[in-house]
């Protein structure tokens, strides 16, 4: 290595280092996290086989405020916030609610579209609710307007800096062999193997890793997501954006309103029945899956996504805002009619679980996932190891080099 190169690994490795025993423990918790969520739908799809499935008739379904009466007649429940509402006749529907006053979500519960009777509350969900939360914001207060979520931001850009430097830390002499980048040698024992897992293993997973923190810096930074929709979408198209629920940070006074909206929301109860008859207009029967979500504050606009019945991917929907007291629609936007910028942008979430890839890229984004406690041990080991072998190099105390 020649001289001017050696100051320069030196001092990366020590940046790799002390970076990496600092946010060790993040990134394992946040891998291991990310990991269990892999296949979140799947399980609970298995766990609820039973209670999502009803026997299809002929009979007439219920409409979304046929469903929910009910539920608000016995008062077992809180107030019902959304409504998923499924094409397929043997499946039912599900409702969730709003949370409590102390910041609490009741558990949602699936309900036969014949006749309203429920069905039981969906096993999984809390746990993995939970699960969620320790991976975005981990479970600080505050949620998403607190100081977690951005605690796990700054850990994905510090981890970014770790790819790099890891990659020129461990650029090999013949950078075209692909054994020599690709290959662990097992043959090895003790610190050799620990860094030979830690850099082959680094490589494979290097391409993962990077995709799942910048896709995952777009729910830290606001400033990051104004970016790429900048890059990504056109600036008209980015700044009629339909947002999705108020912005992060918002008063309470915002989110919900003023007193005169608030008491005429009150005095008129927001319906799903309007909005559902203009989505059927609009979709006229093309959807596979849809999910009517009421506003969080005291606005009218009722939002309501929509996908296909051959839709695998979280991103290929429509979305109207519809005026719930008239059935107005206020905007649509619809999937076909985006751009290449606006479908990676609705993609995100996909992209960053590796669903965009199908099953096989959630399988490969979760093994890359739950790898991550293999580099804080590795790492550690690797870190211990050097400081044992500067300590015996150091000459003892009192010893004279010769020529003193």
């Amino acid at each position: 290595m020649s001289d001017v190169r050696r100051p320069i690994k030196a001092a990366l490795l020590q940046v790799h280092s002390l970076v990496g025993l600092v946010l060790a423990l993040l990134w394992t918790m946040v891998g291991l996290t990310g990991a269990t969520m892999a296949f979140e739908d799947e399980i609970e799809a298995s766990l609820n086989s039973r209670m999502m499935r009803v026997e299809a008739s002929a009979a007439r379904r219920l409409t979304p405020d046929e469903l929910i009466a009910p539920l608000a007649a016995a008062g077992d429940f809180g107030k019902v916030s959304a409504v998923t509402m499924s094409s397929d006749p043997s499946a039912a529907a599900r409702i969730r609610f709003a949370r409590s006053e102390g910041g609490t979500r009741p558990s949602s519960v699936y309900v036969d579209p014949y006749d309203g009777h429920v069905l039981g509350s969906p096993r999984g969900e809390d746990f993995f609710a939970t699960v969620r939360k320790l991976h975005r914001w981990l479970l600080l207060p505050g949620d998403g307007n607190g100081i977690g979520r951005k605690i796990t931001g700054s850990g994905a850009i510090c981890l970014i800096v770790m790819l790099i430097t890891g990659l020129v830390l461990r650029w090999p002499r013949r950078a075209r062999s692909v054994k020599m980048w690709l290959k662990p040698n097992l043959g090895l024992r003790g610190r050799g193997l620990h860094r030979s897992l830690h850099a082959v293993i680094g490589t494979w997973v290097l391409p993962v890793y990077l995709v799942m923190t910048l896709t995952g810096l777009w729910y830290s930074f606001e400033w990051y997501k104004a970016g790429a929709n900048l890059l990504f979408a056109r600036p008209q198209a980015a700044a009629a954006a339909m947002p999705s629920k108020p912005p992060r940070g918002a008063s309470a006074a915002e989110s919900k309103g003023d007193a005169k909206a608030e008491a005429k929301t009150e005095a008129k109860p927001l319906a799903f029945d309007h909005v559902w008859s203009a989505f059927l207009q609009q979709e006229n029967n093309r959807y596979g899956r849809a999910l009517i979500t009421l506003p969080p504050g005291a606005g009218m606009a009722v939002r309501v996504r929509s996908w296909p019945r051959d839709s695998w991917r979280e991103a290929v929907r429509d979305e109207f805002r519809i005026d719930a007291l008239t059935g107005r629609v206020i905007s649509s936007d619809r999937y076909d009619d985006k751009t290449f910028g606006q479908r990676v942008l609705a993609s995100v979430l996909d992209i960053h679980r590796g669903a965009i890839l199908g099953w096989p890229g959630k399988l490969a984004f979760m093994l890359a996932a739950a790898m991550m406690p293999l580099f804080a041990v590795t790492g550690l080991l690797l870190y211990l190891s050097r400081r044992r072998h500067r300590r015996l190099a150091r000459p003892p105390v009192g010893h004279l080099v010769p020529g003193e």
